[in-house]
């Protein structure tokens, strides 16, 4: 019995070892480029790119169907990022996806925690029931708390 269990170890183990070599010295697929650029992006989902998600983006990008410059969220740091892991010059954001912040007009907030629940990145603080606010320095200008608001009290304005 035990010959049995060391010989399935051994195989298993040469395996691996192959199986490691292999994915070090193969050249990777264009999926695998596609799962880096997406891995850069900001996962916010907020479509501001012309495309429905991040994913979709970055396959359009190593398609070269899309520019590395069309994500507000992630701003220039992600398109320098961009630059570097694809070979390409960074480029300036495109003007036509303006980065914006999302400010909460706290007199009519009534505290109905939506538009946190919405937040990718938990860049709106406030308790059930109370006033939220957005932390500016986190907020992505995704615009998905905008939508779930039932008072329409949040609002987009340019980052200045």
């Amino acid at each position: 019995m035990w010959i049995a269990v060391i010989t399935i170890a051994l195989i298993a183990l040469g395996a691996g070892l192959a199986l490691s070599v292999a994915s070090r010295r193969l050249a990777s697929s264009s999926g695998d480029l596609v799962e880096q650029v997406n891995d850069l992006l900001p996962q916010t989902q907020c479509a501001q790119c012309g495309y429905p998600g991040c994913r979709p983006y970055a396959a359009a990008i190593v398609d070269g169907a899309a520019e590395i410059n069309l994500c507000p969220p992630g701003g220039a740091a992600t398109v320098q990022r961009l630059a570097d892991l694809l070979g390409k010059d960074a480029i300036p954001l495109d003007k036509t996806v303006e980065p914006s912040v999302a400010v909460i007009d706290e007199s009519l907030c009534i505290g109905c925690v939506h538009c946190r629940n919405a937040c990718p990145v938990d860049a709106i603080v406030g308790a059930p029931h109370f006033m939220h606010t957005i932390i500016e320095s986190e907020c992505t200008g995704c615009e998905l708390c905008v939508a779930p608001c039932p008072v329409d009290c949040i609002s987009m304005r340019p980052l200045a």
